[in-house]
């Protein structure tokens, strides 16, 4: 939504902004209220909440992390110092998996969080995206 009279994603609903520029595209706002590290839909809403929720930005993106990693059924392991070793690996080691590999067992990791977490929020709406289910009917 836009955030000021000047805003760009005014044009989303067919209104010039004020003091309109050549090359304004909507959802091109360089302002702080639609930048991701502020949070949130719909301007400044999230900012103003620390009147009434007495928190900052950092403490509501910890907030919805938690919420994630309990969705998800994992533990938020971050506060744990030894949780990762760093330790430097020499080229051509036998136990390091090439960068390609490792990277698509990460990419895989998050499709498949990604996936229970829609499965969770479905279930909580009341919806069924089970795909066994709908094979039976479908022959």
């Amino acid at each position: 939504e836009p955030c000021s009279p000047t805003c760009p994603n005014w044009l989303r609903y067919g209104i010039q902004p004020k003091n309109a520029k050549p090359g304004m595209a909507p959802g091109r706002c360089r302002s702080k209220a639609h930048k991701p590290e502020h949070l949130g839909y719909a301007g400044r809403r999230v900012l103003v909440s620390r009147k009434w929720s007495n928190k900052t930005l950092a403490e509501h993106k910890q907030d919805r992390r938690t919420w994630v990693m309990e969705a998800l059924g994992q533990t938020d392991e971050s506060t744990d110092p030894h949780r990762y070793i760093w330790r430097p690996v020499p080229a051509g080691d036998a136990n390091v998996p090439p960068l390609a590999v490792r990277l698509l067992r990460s990419v895989h990791e998050r499709r498949r969080w990604r996936a229970h977490l829609r499965e969770l929020e479905a279930r909580a709406a009341g919806q069924d995206l089970s795909a066994t289910e709908d094979m039976g009917r479908v022959a």
